[in-house]
């Protein structure tokens, strides 16, 4: 269908370029080596304080069972 000019609709300039794609994310092998969930880091850091709290009183039982 032509738009009075000669030209056919086709023809005509692009109205407007493109917008350029954006950045890939990043695939979950990569984002799984460079950082850890923020609830396992809290929970891994929960269980090493109670770990240690249990053994500290595991030794001062023996301790003074001991005596």
């Amino acid at each position: 269908m032509e738009n009075g000019t000669g030209m056919s609709e086709h023809d005509a300039a692009p109205a407007e370029e493109p917008a350029p794609a954006p950045a890939p994310r990043k695939s979950i092998e990569e984002t799984a080596e460079t950082k850890f969930p923020r609830g396992l880091v809290v929970r891994l850091f929960a269980y090493l304080v109670a770990g240690h709290i249990f053994a500290g009183f595991l030794y001062l039982l023996f301790e003074v069972g001991g005596k």
